[in-house]
């Protein structure tokens, strides 16, 4: 048993594009599983074939180093839940209240693929392929092909920023911006360092808990010789994500000069109890990353069977506060479309 416990781009990297000498989580990415039922033999769980849907718009992907993490013959794993693409996001009366931009990017968007919604930031879709498909994902009906991060779209970017001299960090989002090659992000990095204003770069990745051998000596020494104070948020949303290879590979960020922090959504049936989310923080303080921000479920189309009440999550956070220190709560938000900042989420 484990630990205590127009759509999202499907790209990976193609087999037939790697050679002996390419990276390991090149190879790893290559292999990750696209078909549910194949996900579902390898556990061990062929009996529930009837639940999944393996003709699902937003397709399945998930690599080897999650799965791994999975318990064989469960089929109501907490990690496995994240990624099973199940006919419940077909489900029209489950799935009602759900939309296809639930925070608002299409409206925010000032350029291909730059995002401006609140005052001294501005978020950059660095690409749109990901390692891994989290069936909860609020851009899962993003339109990618809209956000090129060509060298074109990267100039214009980097334009309006340098027209908008109160922005002084930008944020590197997707998909995941290190599914990028060391080589492909150090020009990205390099563009937006000649904007002078900018001081610190945010990227939010759930590479190193999915692919931790994304993590390598080529990736820290570019972010630690950057100008830019670097910003890694990363997305754990269960105790079992983070095991001796994942915890290893956050050291070396933070012993990298890397701040490190942690987003996790509030998801039912897979975090909706207080031990999980305790479990969870503390794992995270020896990872080195801070607990951040715990995300109310944005009411995508496809992931409501996901969402978690608002009643339930304040409890949750009743309990949080009472059994860990101050330092050790994520802040319970919401995000709002229009709003300047997250929303945090109070008892009153």
């Amino acid at each position: 048993m484990a630990q205590p416990v127009k759509l999202a781009s499907n790209k990976s990297i193609s087999p037939t594009l790697l050679t002996e000498g390419a990276s390991p989580w090149k190879r790893e990415l290559a292999r990750a599983i696209t078909d549910p039922k194949v996900l579902l033999k390898r556990l061990g769980l062929e009996s529930h074939l009837s639940l999944v849907d393996d003709n699902a718009p937003f397709k399945c992907l998930v690599t080897d180093s999650f799965i791994d993490k999975i318990e064989e013959g469960n089929i109501n794993d907490p990690l496995l839940r994240q990624v099973l693409p199940l006919t419940e996001e077909n489900n029209i009366k489950i799935q009602r209240a759900g939309i296809t931009d639930p925070v608002g990017d299409i409206s925010a968007m000032t350029s291909p693929g730059l995002l401006h919604k609140y005052h001294g930031r501005a978020l950059l879709i660095s690409t749109g392929a990901c390692a891994i498909h989290c069936r909860y994902c609020f851009r899962r009906h993003y339109p990618y092909q809209e956000s090129s991060c060509s060298s074109k779209a990267i100039d214009e970017a980097t334009d309006y920023l340098k027209s908008h001299r109160e922005i002084d960090e930008i944020i590197l989002s997707g998909g995941d911006p290190l599914v990028l090659d060391n080589e492909k992000l150090a020009r990205l990095i390099s563009k937006l360092e000649e904007v002078t204003q900018l001081k610190t770069l945010r990227i939010h990745s759930r590479l190193p808990i999915v692919l931790p051998s994304r993590i390598d000596n080529g990736l820290l020494q570019l972010l630690k010789t950057s100008r830019l104070q670097v910003v890694m948020v990363i997305h754990a949303n269960h105790v079992n994500e983070l095991q001796g290879n994942e915890i290893r590979k956050l050291q070396q960020l933070n012993n990298a000069g890397i701040t490190l922090l942690n987003q996790s959504v509030l998801l039912k049936g897979v975090n909706d109890d207080a031990d999980a989310l305790i479990n969870l923080s503390k794992r995270l303080l020896e990872c080195k990353t801070l607990p951040y921000y715990l995300h109310m479920l944005d009411p995508v189309a496809g992931a409501m069977h996901f969402s978690v009440s608002e009643d339930h999550a304040l409890k949750l956070k009743a309990q949080l506060e009472k059994s860990l220190p101050g330092y050790l709560v994520p802040k319970l938000v919401r995000e709002i479309t229009g709003k300047q900042s997250k929303s945090a989420i109070f008892r009153i």
